[in-house]
């Protein structure tokens, strides 16, 4: 029997289906964003626009992409670029932050950008925005 995942720790096959659950509301949204088919599996972090400093989110390592073992950290959040379904029946590469608090954020490919995307989350509702080509 496996053990459930905790907050802490990140579900390698979160995303990988047809939807996703966004919890949208009071101080908070979500961002989506389309990315081209080149960047599948590349982890997108989102910073805090203007922090230059790392905000550490120490997690476990039950999850898809790679590190040495034990416990480590990352600056800011991060997800992976994954392929979905579109209404019309094509595939969209995407990538899909929830939970995000109301403010602006810089977006760019791990570890370190360069910064590609700067976008602005409202309170309850989902920011959608292209990635640069």
């Amino acid at each position: 029997m496996t053990a459930p995942l905790t907050n802490a720790e990140e579900n390698p096959h979160a995303g990988k289906g047809s939807s996703v659950l966004l919890d949208i509301g009071d101080g908070v949204g979500a961002i989506v964003v389309t990315l081209p088919a080149e960047l599948e599996d590349a982890e997108i972090e989102r910073r805090p626009a203007g922090w230059a400093s790392p905000e550490v989110v120490a997690h476990g390592h039950g999850h898809g992409h790679g590190h040495g073992p034990g416990e480590h950290s990352h600056r800011y959040p991060h997800v992976a670029v994954v392929p979905r379904p579109s209404p019309e029946g094509e595939t969209v590469y995407s990538a899909v932050f929830f939970d995000v608090p109301e403010g602006s954020y810089e977006l760019y490919v791990m570890p370190d950008g360069p910064v590609q995307l700067t976008v602005n989350v409202v309170s309850g509702e989902v920011t959608e925005a292209d990635w640069p080509q």
